[in-house]
């Protein structure tokens, strides 16, 4: 039992951390810039105390260690304060992999897409199927109170970031982890401020598959060419995965399965699984074929664990989804507003025409704010535009801390509105939330769906939303 003080304590990972520590009995603080919600919520809730904003005197007299969120910066004034008083300190990652993986069998799930909602299902269907699994996602699971649990289980099933560890870790976080199965869903260019480029982002995903061991397990989707070429090199046995109809490198020695969705039944998205002489029928209530492809892969790590298939699909129908992960906020007045996570155009394709086959009819609004490191540069400022193009109207905010970004590097909204426009389809730039909102109340119209994309805050959007159309 030690006395444990996180630096950014309110970020997912961070806030899942402080509760395994809690729960193990660790006494446990934190501090943020600014103490926010879900994640402050869930400490309070847990007794863990929280300080804000950032000061020597946050960090308890007896404070045995201090973890150190990656957004935090080497003059942090508790950081300054720690390494005065010679105090050990430990990366979210590190803590992971010391205090908890110990004799787990770790799961890694690592791309740049589809992290959250795989490892949320397949840390629920471990759970389902009775093996007492821990663990650790970035998002909050609907079938979960919380976004962490310690098992006694065997396997550790863990969401795996290539985003850089810490201050003094450059490397990205997955590095940390120890896989004994890894699952990599993609590889596309992202994290526009730590990456030079898609070969940079591919060389970590290099690394990760290099560590696994001899006797272990890459599952890995083919319809990405950088996730194959990455998997080639993989030391263990490679399981492909692809929803495409092309060939694959599956078919020439190894375990191949072709993913087809076969439609939504009861708001749930049926999908089958072929390969190796077998043909499988799933379903869970996330749409579109990319999500079928995220439950695929879940599905053939069961079945390498020897569940039979149909258990896990008993499993699969009870998974209950991820918060803001298409997540229906309500419908008022007939408007249905619809909540995601998306922030890469690949997502926010993919997204726009999940919702679509969805909700057929219903004319789609796209509201989307450009707020990660990537998206807040023009790196993707024409893929972003035909991506939202294809929803029926555009609204994009303003580019989120736009100050934080150089001027010639920064997305043009008004830019990229204009390319949904010249594409045929209205689109307008408005600053923010409350701007957004405004309009809304006033052109939506029984029918339509409003469907909002940030992966932050977004100016509490969506409440403000429900009081506006209502």
């Amino acid at each position: 039992m030690k006395n444990v003080h996180l630096i950014a304590a309110c970020g997912v990972g961070m806030a899942s951390l402080a509760g395994m520590l809690s729960e193990r009995g660790d006494r446990v603080t934190g501090s943020d810039a600014n103490v926010y919600p879900p994640m402050s919520t869930q400490l309070e809730d847990l007794g863990i105390r929280l300080s804000s904003p950032y000061a020597a005197r946050n960090i308890p007299s007896d404070a045995e260690l201090v973890i150190v969120g990656n957004a935090v910066s080497q003059d942090n004034p508790e950081v300054l304060e720690a390494v005065r008083r010679g105090l050990p300190m430990l990366s979210m990652p590190q803590a992971v992999a010391q205090c908890f993986l110990g004799e787990r069998r770790p799961i890694v799930v690592a791309g740049t897409h589809g992290k959250t909602t795989t490892t949320s299902l397949l840390a629920w269907s471990l759970f389902a199927l009775g093996a007492d699994p821990s663990f650790l996602v970035g998002g909050v699971p609907k079938n979960f109170p919380v976004s962490y649990r310690l098992g006694k289980g065997a396997h550790f099933v863990i969401e795996g970031d290539e985003y850089d560890t810490a201050y003094f870790d450059k490397g990205p976080k997955f590095l940390h982890y120890r896989p004994e199965i890894a699952l990599l869903t993609s590889i596309e260019f992202d994290h526009a401020d730590i990456y030079r480029d898609l070969s940079h982002v591919r060389e970590s995903f290099r690394r990760l598959v290099a560590i696994l061991p001899r006797e272990g397990l890459l599952v890995a989707c083919a319809d990405y060419p950088d996730v194959v070429a990455v998997a080639r090199e993989a030391p263990c046995p490679v399981a492909f995965y692809a929803t495409g109809e092309e060939g694959s490198p599956g078919r020439s020695g190894g375990e191949f399965w072709r993913v087809r969705g076969r439609g939504e039944s009861g708001g749930r998205t049926e999908f089958r699984m072929e390969g190796g002489g077998r043909s499988l029928d799933f379903r869970f209530p996330l749409p579109g074929l990319h999500n079928a492809a995220n439950a695929a892969a879940a599905a053939v790590v069961l079945l390498r664990l020897g569940y039979p298939a149909g258990r896990v699909a008993e499993a699969f129908d009870g998974f209950a989804g991820v918060r803001r992960r298409q997540e229906v906020v309500g419908e008022f007045r007939g408007v249905l507003v619809v909540d995601d996570f998306a922030h890469h155009p690949t997502a926010v394709r993919e997204t726009v025409r999940a919702v679509r086959g969805r909700y057929p009819g219903r004319r789609i609004v796209a509201v989307f704010e450009p707020r990660s490191n990537t998206s807040r540069r023009k790196v993707f400022q024409r893929q972003f535009a035909d991506a939202l193009a294809e929803a029926d109207e555009v609204v994009v905010a303003g580019v989120f801390g736009a100050d934080r970004i150089p001027e010639g590097e920064r997305l043009a909204p008004g830019e990229v509105a204009a390319s949904v426009r010249a594409a045929g389809r209205p689109a307008a730039c408005l600053p923010d939330a409350d701007a957004i909102v405004a309009r809304l109340a006033g052109t939506c119209r029984a029918g339509d769906l409003v469907l909002v994309m940030s992966n932050g805050g977004f100016g509490g959007i969506q409440e403000k939303l429900k009081r506006a159309l209502s």
